[in-house]
């Protein structure tokens, strides 16, 4: 997961590159707005294949609202692959996307053969659209073997951002509140596996009190890959 919460003066922040819907779509979500699967915020498709996720991070923004940008990302059930399918297909039509990105409110190895079914589905339609994973770096733990990154680059996903919101196995305990034993080490292992397979590999942080960004780019210099801050602005609705 990258969305993100943090308050200051009782004020919501997210994550900067999340923009509220352009034109038509824009302004607070309806009421009796349906979970969405499939989103987009700017230029970028989202998909949001599942809600599971292995972390509680406190300050997850799934655990204070109910989705970003206008659109209902708490699913009430896990989506179908054929319905899935159905609205990305649908979301291409007289479209260019900037990107595909998996991003909701979970994480989305935890689906791994969807993932990989609509990426193989993205590449073989519409080539020229990078798709970008956005994730927790569990893969493996979710996925015992199986060779997640590998899988991940053939399909072809050519990007991933993940997430770490600790310097140390406590303090990543602290903040995302694993589910499984060793996850912060799982995190290091993914990154080292994914930069091995070939995807072009990023590391980002929360800017917030309860992460040391010093500590945390020293182990992510370590793993040679570049270093993100996450910055946010005011929430939208």
């Amino acid at each position: 997961m990258v969305i993100t919460f943090f308050t200051i003066n009782s004020i919501f922040y997210i994550e900067n590159r999340f923009h509220r819907r352009p034109n038509r779509f824009s302004g607070a979500m309806k009421t009796n707005e349906e979970p969405r699967t499939v989103y987009w915020l700017d230029g970028s498709l989202y998909l949001n294949i599942t809600n599971r996720c292995p972390n509680d991070c406190w300050f997850c923004f799934r655990n204070f609202k109910q989705g970003v940008g206008g659109f209902n990302l708490k699913l009430k059930t896990e989506p179908e692959a054929e319905n899935v399918l159905a609205e990305l297909q649908e979301a291409f039509v007289g479209r260019i996307w900037r990107e595909v990105v998996f991003c909701g409110f979970g994480e989305p190895t935890a689906r791994l053969n969807l993932l990989l079914e609509l990426t193989q589905w993205i590449k073989k339609n519409h080539p020229s659209v990078p798709v970008r994973l956005d994730t927790n770096g569990h893969g493996y733990v979710l996925n015992p073997n199986r060779q997640v990154a590998h899988e991940l680059k053939q399909a072809g996903i050519s990007k991933a951002s993940v997430s770490l919101n600790g310097y140390d196995e406590a303090s990543y305990l602290e903040n995302c509140r694993p589910k499984c034993a060793g996850a912060f080490e799982a995190v290091l292992d993914f990154v080292r596996k994914a930069k091995a397979a070939g995807l072009d590999v990023e590391v980002s942080a929360v800017r917030m009190p309860e992460n040391d960004l010093q500590r945390i780019k020293v182990i992510v210099d370590g793993l040679g890959v570049p270093f993100r801050v996450r910055d946010y602005v005011p929430c939208f609705w």
